[in-house]
């Protein structure tokens, strides 16, 4: 069997509650958890100053010496600017990732653009599927999103781990939809109420690992060691593949 520790961490572009930006301390934080793969969202590539115009899934990266793919969901042009400004969801990985493809969900022009970002990474001889989002607050788009989610999902035959800030509560329809076909990790492993929204005082959880049933899993955690780094608190998740 494979070893996988997985986590997810909406990273609010490294802006954290002390209104500092500060990329280190978020590295800091992945590299205290040790995990292999890391869904993050809220991602700047060069957007904008609030980020010093940084590529930040690519500054981590090379921070921490992972592979990384990103996915877009805002895209701004700048004629002044070389490099297109983006904001959307990143992996890094221990592991190659062998292949990326970003999808835009094209539901609505009105709201704020969202993204799944797909990607296969190879660990050993397996190849493991791992996709990262962040969907809407807006209950209805939220819904359409899920639902795209799940008719790309529902027939997979491939060992899947789903990753991001879905903004539902648990026991939700759109939580329903997912574990239908998805193991979420803290109902399976984790303690306490998994709460990672806000990150001081947090009272709601909203950010998830979900594993298709290929993954035993075996521990889940929130991470609060630093919770001034983000709005977000992480979560980890300890896996094995049964290969």
């Amino acid at each position: 069997m494979l070893k996988i520790k997985a986590m997810t961490f909406n990273i609010h572009h490294g802006k954290g509650m002390d209104k500092l930006t500060d990329l280190y301390r978020i590295a800091n934080i992945i590299d205290q958890c040790g995990a292999d793969v890391i869904a993050l969202n809220e991602v700047d590539s060069h957007f904008s100053k609030r980020s010093l115009f940084e590529d930040q899934a690519g500054w981590l990266a090379n921070e921490l010496n992972m592979d990384y793919a990103f996915s877009p969901s805002i895209f701004k042009k700048d004629k002044n600017l070389q490099e297109p400004r983006q904001y959307g969801n990143a992996l890094l990985s221990r592991h190659p990732i062998i292949a990326k493809e970003s999808h835009l969900f094209k539901i609505s022009r009105l709201t704020e653009g969202r993204s799944l970002l797909e990607t296969k990474i190879q660990i050993q001889k397996c190849s493991l599927k791992m996709a990262v989002t962040h969907l809407s607050l807006n209950p209805i788009i939220h819904r359409k999103q899920t639902d795209v989610i799940i008719g790309r999902y529902q027939k997979n035959t491939n060992p899947t781990i789903l990753m991001g800030d879905w903004n539902m509560k648990p026991g939700s329809k759109g939580w329903e939809k997912i574990t239908k076909e998805f193991q979420d990790v803290w109902e399976e492993a984790g303690k306490g109420s998994g709460y990672t929204y806000p990150s001081f005082q947090p009272r709601s959880r909203l950010d998830y690992i979900f594993a298709s049933r290929d993954f035993e899993i075996i521990h889940a955690e929130v991470v609060n060691k630093v919770s001034e780094a983000s709005d977000h608190l992480p979560v980890v998740a300890t896996l094995y593949y049964r290969t």
